[in-house]
This record gives C-alpha cells, sequence and structure tokens, in this order.
C-alpha cells in the first residue's frame, strides 16, 4: 500500500471511531439517570464520580484516537 491508501484508511478509521464517541456521549446524554442507577448498583459509586469516571473515559477515547489514527494519517501526508 502507498502512503495516500494508509492516509485514506487511517482517516476512515478516525471517522468511524469519533461517530463511536459521539454516539457513547449522545447515549450518555439521553439515558444518564438510568444508566447511573445501573452502575451504582453493580459498583459502590455516587453521582460524580460516575460522570468523573464517564468524561475521563470520553476523553481518553479522544485522545488515543488522535494519537493512534490522526497524528499517523497527519505524518504520512507530510511525508508522501
Amino acid at each position: 500500500m502507498d502512503h495516500a491508501s494508509w492516509v485514506r484508511f487511517l482517516l476512515w478509521c478516525a471517522a468511524v471511531n469519533y461517530g463511536v464517541l459521539v454516539l457513547v456521549f449522545l447515549a450518555w446524554l439521553a439515558a444518564r439517570g438510568p444508566m447511573r442507577r445501573l452502575h451504582q448498583r453493580w459498583f459502590a459509586l455516587g453521582d460524580t464520580q460516575i460522570d468523573g469516571y464517564m468524561y475521563a473515559f470520553l476523553g481518553f477515547y479522544k485522545l488515543a484516537t488522535w494519537f493512534f489514527l490522526l497524528v499517523p494519517a497527519l505524518v504520512l501526508h507530510l511525508l508522501g
């Protein structure tokens, strides 16, 4: 595969991952109450802790998308 194919592949993967990120965020907004109750039943966590963990998860997922997909695509684009 050449550089352009890899760049297109990585950008499509990044778009799919951002779609998943937005979908999870919208699901969290739409069903925050039931999801909190479910997680409070499974784990001994308060509302602020659950929100904090969810915020950290979404931030980590976004950074992972940047570091593993968008940055390599940019580097390949600049090298090609």
